[in-house]
């Protein structure tokens, strides 16, 4: 077993795509971790807001909740539609494409690439700030801890879908778990002590009250509680992932996620109301998150505050794998329609798109080392993206209904047409609540990205009509052989390989050599003894050696030239360029010899004409070597 196969798996066959469709039970963990996570730092975004208004911020989270929670559940009724309607991925950009036209399915791609780089980034963040709350020591390693997380999300990926469930199976179904008893018990506690309940481990105080209410906070507060939506679409997005029945087990996983989701966020801003419980402030000495404090409130810090904080730390850490399972996809969508790199729809070795994989995992690796690993930083970027395709998808719906008109088509299109209103309100509000604390970056991405789409667009269609041909080949375009040129530094067996390739090729070889002042007698006296010599002996005419002086010692530049000169020179022939390769053994081995092979092929190809062709020699050491 070799590397690859030890940290990405062995390959698969394409025809092993069906065994790694999933049901429910993985499509939860899989498509549902970031919607699930954010019950962790959904209400704990809002109530960070709330810090001015010291205790009696508190008293504003139920109501703000319960406006989620509406808005919540008006999303997922839109997007059973939006399932039902495109079984084969009825993501934003492919909605607002169809029924909307191309500008508008463009403005939906960027937003939802904005929002899954974000949502890796903010799931890893919060992730690590939940471990520091537990242990306060590991705070100046927020950064390397980040990082640690998402190399390692990032290889769980590469190795297949099917795989990612199973290993984010068992956290995520924790993490519910947990939540869900500590809801159950602290509403129990709630009630038994009428309303007034007694914390079991002491509680910071609340800060001081240093603002007054207005109307302006409560909707920062509201913009910022509404990351708890982010992630809602993944499910729509990935339809083609379940198996058959697909739109059934689609719907059904949504309707699970939303559920768990809708009753973790009232029962966490029920009982945060009851205790009492204040935000402290994210990335200074001292901070807790809003979770740990409720579960200090309810349990106090024994073996179940523990055990309720590795499964906050791994489903946070690991909700980033929602961004990880549909970013690729959906990129490998814009990629068909020519406005990203084609590269986006190959699928790597474990039938996942690994480019778009890997591409995530960088530009995350940038966000989290720029706002060094701080959720707080990170959430007013976050709403803009999800919301604006929100809108754009529920919007397309609208037409979709409008042009087909089956049964009950007007209740389908009030739905997504109340979806849409809805959202597009909240992109209003989170782009204006937001804009000064960093929103404006997001303004600035998306049309960014709007922009590089067009671009790339722009030149898939102009090597279309570049190299459009409706013409038959012409075998005799050139009436004489091609020149060959064969670069040789020493003769060896390499060499020799090369220079009897290069003679099957064509008559009229040239052997170039590049003169560093060193070896210049020693290379003429082998060409007449090895080369010149044997192909007098043969009747045939011999190759004509060149010695390219380079004073500096350059040796790929030199041969560049000289290769475009014979071009120059003879503008009816075409110029064959035999490249000697040494193959080695073992993939290390590589490191242990130059390449200016393969840098000399790259320069031909950027610096050449249509008359310039190169070919590898490749001489392969023997395994008894």
């Amino acid at each position: 077993m070799n590397i690859s196969d030890l940290i990405l798996g062995k390959p698969l066959q394409t025809s092993d795509e069906r065994g790694q469709q999933i049901g429910p039970a993985a499509g939860i963990p899989i498509f549902g971790l970031d919607a699930l996570s954010s019950a962790a730092y959904g209400p704990e975004a809002a109530l960070s807001l709330l810090i001015p208004l010291g205790i009696l911020g508190v008293q504003y989270i139920v109501p703000i909740s319960a406006a989620i929670i509406t808005l919540l559940i008006i999303v997922y009724f839109s997007y059973l539609q939006t399932i039902a309607a495109y079984p084969s991925g009825g993501g934003s950009y492919t909605v607002a494409r169809a029924n909307l036209g191309a500008s508008p399915g463009l403005l939906a791609a960027a937003a939802l690439l904005t929002d899954y780089i974000l949502t890796a980034a903010v799931g890893i963040s919060a992730g690590v700030g939940a471990l520091v709350s537990a242990i306060p020591s590991l705070l100046p390693h927020t950064v390397s801890l980040c990082v640690g997380i998402l190399v390692l999300i990032t290889i769980i990926n590469l190795r297949g879908l099917r795989e990612a469930g199973v290993v984010f199976m068992v956290p995520t179904y924790l993490f519910v778990g947990t939540l869900l008893i500590m809801i159950a018990a602290g509403v129990f506690r709630v009630v038994a002590s009428g309303g007034h309940p007694v914390p079991v481990a002491p509680l910071p105080p609340p800060p001081p009250m240093t603002a007054a209410v207005s109307l302006w906070l409560l909707l920062k507060v509201f913009a910022s509680g509404c990351t708890a939506l982010t992630g809602v679409e993944a499910v729509s997005n990935g339809v083609k992932a379940f198996r058959e029945p697909a739109v059934k087990n689609a719907q059904r996983t949504l309707t699970v996620i939303i559920f768990i989701l809708a009753v973790m966020l009232a029962g966490i801003s029920y009982l945060v109301k009851a205790y009492g419980i204040t935000a402290t402030d994210p990335g200074q000495p001292g901070y807790q998150s809003v979770l740990s404090m409720l579960l200090t409130a309810i349990f106090g810090r024994g073996i179940f505050y523990y055990v309720t904080i590795a499964g906050i730390l791994a489903v946070l850490s690991l909700s980033a794998n929602t961004a990880f399972a549909d970013f690729p996809r959906l990129c490998r969508a814009i990629s068909q329609d020519n406005y990203l790199p084609h590269v986006f729809g190959y699928r790597g070795r474990r039938l996942v798109y690994s480019y778009g994989i890997v591409v995530l995992g960088l530009l995350t690796l940038v966000l989290l080392v720029l706002f060094r690993g701080v959720t707080d930083k990170l959430i007013p970027l976050y709403a803009v993206g999800a919301f604006l395709a929100f809108t754009l998808s529920q919007s397309g719906m609208v037409v979709h209904w409008y042009k087909n008109r089956g049964e009950q088509w007007r209740k389908s299109a009030f739905v997504n047409g109340l979806g849409a209103f809805v959202t597009g309100i909240t992109v209003i509000v989170v782009l204006v609540a937001k804009f000064t604390e960093g929103a404006w970056i997001t303004v600035i991405f998306i049309p960014s990205l709007i922009f590089f789409f067009h671009r790339v667009a722009r030149h898939y269609q102009m090597v279309a009509t570049a190299t459009e041909s409706k013409e038959p080949a012409e075998p005799a375009m050139y009436k004489e052989a091609p020149i060959t040129v064969v670069p040789i530094d020493e003769w060896n067996c390499i060499s020799k390989q090369a220079v009897e390739f290069a003679s099957r090729i064509s008559s009229e070889m040239i052997v170039a050599h590049v003169e560093d002042g060193e070896r210049a007698c020693v290379v003429t006296e082998n060409f007449h003894q090895y080369i010149e010599a044997p192909f007098r002996e043969a009747g045939l005419t011999p190759p004509r050696l060149v010695i390219l002086p380079s004073p500096y010692r350059f040796v790929v530049v030199p041969l560049v030239r000289f290769v475009l000169e014979v071009s120059a020179t003879n503008p009816e022939r075409r110029i064959v360029v035999v490249i000697p390769e040494l193959v080695e053994k073992r993939w290390y081995e590589y490191f242990l010899h130059n390449q200016r092979g393969r840098m000399l092929e790259l320069l031909l190809l950027v610096h050449g004409n249509k008359r310039v062709f190169s070919l590898s020699a490749p001489y392969y050491l023997s395994a008894d070597q």
